[in-house]
């Protein structure tokens, strides 16, 4: 007990895991002075080496790092972000899951639990919480990402899932939370063809709510050259607002952001603005909102969890482990299985083994696949 008041957090003085920062920067009131003993909370995943994947270490330490945020009376609002400039979070750290996890459904399952926890924590959390998006949130960060209530992006950033391709189903969250932002048609295409999403398609899908240029060239920020991002629809009608450029304009694009340097500043900036104005308002009555916005989330989150952890943990045992083995062991630029091989042999009634993880593992060019007769 603090000056006469309880300490709600879980765990006295818990040490995090060094892979995820908690941090307080003060509140800025409207003319933008620090505002004395009023702070919003930074939770980071730091591991910038791995894009930010989290680690199960980092899984529990981001649980109490919510609980911590969430009974602290002095902090208004979350922000919820990873380190550097390339990615928030690309899920699921996949060293560990092909080197520990795969093969071992049980294991899997605790670590399961262990992340169901995570998002809920997020869901729970009695401060609004911001996903500052600096780079990629791709699988499993798409989820956790989509379990926070404001999203605020780079525009350099990019959103996807990558369950299927790699041997999982995003049930993380994803098939949950995505259909709520988008539509049905839309996350049914993200979910399973696992194609990625500039920051400016997800704004225009729903799931952004605001972009920002991040790329300075010259001197100046300019919008991310990879998108479209100057016109509607193209010569045949079609919406191209926020789609990737191909062929020559991408090889342009390329060479102009090769030229230039990423600055956040106008991000972090943005981030504060928001928290600003969620001090601007009744802390209760803001509770309560948020609480009753997320009902829509936890309606379909808390019905599915506990089956999707079920199901997660099996796979474990067959394409979670062969998926996740190709992305940890494959040459760069081909982690993925040979899918037809796969369905080939599937199809023929070819038992899960390794000796079929084997024969669909990604090689290298100078090793082309061998295919059986």
């Amino acid at each position: 007990m603090q000056n006469g008041l309880v300490d709600h957090t879980l765990v006295d003085d818990a040490r995090l895991d060094p892979l995820v920062g908690y941090e307080l920067r003060p509140v800025r009131d409207a003319a933008g002075r620090p505002v004395p003993d009023l702070f919003s909370a930074w939770i980071v995943l730091n591991n910038e080496r791995q894009l930010n994947s989290y680690t199960t270490g980092m899984v529990k330490s981001v649980i109490l790092a919510f609980r911590r945020a969430s009974v602290a009376r002095d902090v208004v609002a979350v922000v919820f972000t990873g380190a550097g400039q390339r990615a928030f979070c690309t899920g699921g750290n996949t060293k560990e899951y092909a080197e520990y996890y795969s093969g071992r459904p049980t294991e899997y399952h605790q670590y399961m639990r262990l992340f169901n926890d995570m998002v809920s924590g997020i869901l729970a959390c009695d401060k609004p919480v911001l996903c500052r998006v600096n780079g990629m949130r791709v699988g499993g960060g798409q989820e956790i990402g989509m379990a926070c209530d404001v999203t605020l992006a780079s525009d350099m950033a990019i959103f996807g899932q990558a369950g299927p391709k790699h041997g999982s189903a995003p049930d993380g969250g994803a098939t949950d939370f995505l259909p709520l932002f988008v539509g049905v048609e839309q996350a049914m295409l993200s979910c399973t063809l696992c194609e990625p999403w500039s920051a400016y398609a997800a704004q225009r899908h729903g799931l952004v709510a605001e972009v920002v240029p991040v790329l300075k060239v010259n001197g100046a920020l300019v919008p991310n050259p990879l998108v479209v991002t100057e016109r509607w629809t193209d010569e045949r009608g079609r919406i191209v607002y926020g789609a990737f450029k191909e062929g020559a304009e991408k090889e342009q694009a390329q060479r102009v952001v090769a030229g230039g340097s990423v600055d956040l500043a106008l991000l972090d900036e943005t981030v504060e603005r928001y928290v600003t104005k969620f001090a601007y308002t009744m802390p209760g009555c803001l509770t309560k909102t948020v609480g009753s916005i997320r009902k829509h989330k936890l309606e379909h989150w808390d019905r599915n969890k506990e089956s999707s952890r079920e199901w997660l943990a099996l796979n474990m045992m067959t394409e979670a482990k062969a998926g996740f083995r190709a992305f940890n062991e494959g040459p760069k630029g081909n982690r993925e299985v040979d899918f037809l091989r796969l369905r080939a042999l599937l199809a023929k009634g070819e038992p899960w083994s390794d000796r079929l993880m084997d024969e669909v593992m990604p090689k290298a060019p100078t090793q082309p696949n061998v295919r059986a007769s």
